[in-house]
């Protein structure tokens, strides 16, 4: 009930209004059954704008730290994140890692639609920067169709390092779905760096092989 009434109502109304989001390409989302939304990554709310466009309920795999954060902001994120039902996992890696595969699984094992930003983490400069494989594993592993999507303009939304939201114009491009069946783990890299470089491609930013955690912001 919370995803649809923050959807609608408390927070939908004055994200349309803020960003006046243009969708393109919505057809291509499966009216029913898994899918994966994998996305570009350019601001916080960029989870938000997706679960605003998208007539089937989105589910994340949300940090642990959105859980644990001290202070009123950390409340409100952890009573959000638990209202909406998007599932709490530890991305610290190694085992946890395995856990957040299972996770996602389970989401598409339900029939439901698992979001993903592949980058891991914002981009520090609007660029699109190398993907890590689990969009593409759980997708071999669960068949479920990968729809490749393009956000802009989030990042003037919601400027990284400020306190309030702006306004400005919000794009979002959905792609035709994609289907990965299994293969050895040399393909599965190589599957991961071409959604990436697709979603470069389609976004019009330049593609950075480099995580984006581990590489310095430039222009």
């Amino acid at each position: 009930m919370w995803y649809w009434l923050l959807k609608h109502i408390l927070i939908g109304p004055l994200l349309r209004l803020l960003g006046r989001p243009k969708v393109e390409g919505l057809q291509h989302v499966p009216a029913d059954g898994p899918v994966i939304i994998a996305a570009n990554h350019l601001a916080a709310i960029d989870s938000l704008y997706l679960a605003l466009v998208l007539p089937r309920r989105i589910t994340f795999l949300a940090k642990e730290e959105y859980f644990t954060e001290p202070g009123w902001r950390g409340r409100l994120n952890r009573w959000v994140m638990t209202a909406t039902g998007q599932v709490r996992v530890d991305r610290s890696g190694g085992s946890a890692a395995a856990d957040a595969m299972a996770a996602a699984a389970g989401i598409l094992d339900g029939g439901g639609i698992w979001g993903i930003h592949p980058e891991g983490t914002r981009s520090p400069d609007g660029r699109i920067y190398r993907g890590r494989t689990g969009v593409i594993r759980v997708a071999m592993r669960t068949g479920a169709p990968v729809v490749p999507v393009v956000l802009s303009g989030t990042d003037r939304v919601n400027p990284r390092g400020r306190r309030f939201l702006r306004f400005a114009k919000v794009r979002i491009a959905f792609g035709r779905p994609r289907y990965f069946p299994p293969a050895d783990r040399a393909a599965v890299r190589v599957a991961t760096d071409t959604l990436m470089l697709e979603l470069a491609a389609r976004a019009g930013r330049r593609y950075v092989d480099h995580y984006a955690a581990t590489f310095p912001a430039s222009r």
